[in-house]
């Protein structure tokens, strides 16, 4: 098996170990606080140690913005909620450059008053709730991890990530987020109703009057460390051949592509859908503790790399087809390579 030139030493092993127990931990502490919604918390934190943005979709109620301060607390990193509204500028959450005076030197200079976005983890709440300028404030520090206000580079706190929030239903007044600013996103990871069980479960742990106190687990250190660690998990030829052939086939033009992606795909998803395919199965493995990619890892995180990477046509919406159908009829179509025995 042809493998990625990056290894993983007996130190990284002893590291991926640890993660391993910290991913137990960290769920047991989130279930204290959000009941269910196993899979989110799952796909959140391969997200975050994988490098990447996540957009979460669901209807109101659903413990969206709870699960995000949770999970700061659990990993001991500062939070800030930036609510969007239609009203909102780029400099109330990049910042902004005032004019003050020296109290001694009588001297008045610029200096920078940096926004809710200099934070660990920012939750942007309603995203399509502002116009495209604000919303494109959030580019630069998505991808290079910096601002850029008066002409001068403002680098973010490390580790950082953006978690989104968007309401599915109410689109009235909203502004849909274009597809290269989705592309950012690694995961679009949707939120559904509880159980009934769980929704007895959740009314009786937030009609009381207990307050549950979190332990934190891992630090930010831990958590830049774990990172390249994930990144070097070694990967095999067949598992880069499978996660190209199914990023390739939901390209309509692409010669593999099936008749249900020609007739319901007006375009594919790009190169960066391969990348995070293939950083979300190392995360993936990297939290069950393992030193090494499977294809089955690949076929778990492809419904929230692809989902909103693709653009479906008229005929879809016609026929009431999704891009989650989609993506579970190229999940079922595409021959998976086997994994060599470890």
């Amino acid at each position: 098996m042809t493998v990625t030139s990056s290894q993983t030493t007996q130190d990284d092993l002893e590291r991926l170990k640890q993660l391993r127990e910290a991913f137990d931990t960290m769920r047991a502490e989130i279930a204290r606080v959000v009941i269910g919604q196993d899979t989110v918390i799952e796909e959140l934190l391969m997200a975050i140690f994988a490098r990447g943005h996540c957009i979460l979709v669901g209807v109101p109620g659903l413990a969206k913005t709870l699960l995000v301060s949770t999970l700061s607390r659990v990993l001991s990193l500062t939070y800030k909620r930036i609510q969007f509204t239609p009203d909102l500028m780029p400099a109330d959450i990049t910042g902004t450059e005032v004019i003050q005076e020296d109290p001694i030197t009588r001297e008045r200079k610029f200096v920078f008053l940096r926004g809710p976005i200099f934070a660990n983890m920012i939750l942007a709440d309603e995203i399509n709730r502002t116009p495209p300028k604000t919303q494109a404030a959030l580019l630069e520090a998505m991808q290079e991890h910096r601002v850029t206000v008066g002409g001068h580079p403002y680098p973010m706190a490390e580790p950082f990530f953006v978690l989104a929030t968007q309401n599915p239903i109410e689109q009235e007044g909203t502004y849909p987020l274009p597809e290269a600013q989705l592309d950012r996103f690694m995961f679009m990871i949707v939120v559904t109703y509880p159980s009934p069980e769980e929704e007895v479960a959740i009314m009786k742990a937030t009609t009381g009057g207990q307050q549950v106190e979190l332990k934190p687990v891992l630090s930010g250190e831990d958590i830049l460390k774990l990172q390249d660690i994930v990144r070097r998990i070694p990967v095999g030829e067949h598992v880069f051949r499978y996660a190209v052939a199914l990023a390739r086939a939901t390209r309509p033009t692409e010669p593999e592509a099936l008749d249900i992606v020609r007739e319901c795909v007006s375009w594919g998803a790009g190169p960066r859908a391969s990348q995070y395919l293939i950083l979300g199965a190392k995360a993936r493995a990297a939290l069950y503790g393992r030193p090494y990619v499977t294809t089955a890892d690949v076929a778990s995180v492809a419904l929230p790399v692809l989902r909103h990477r693709i653009v479906t046509n008229f005929n879809a919406e016609a026929e009431g087809i999704s891009a989650d159908t989609i993506v579970q009829k190229l999940l079922e179509r595409t021959p998976r390579p086997t994994d060599p025995d470890k």
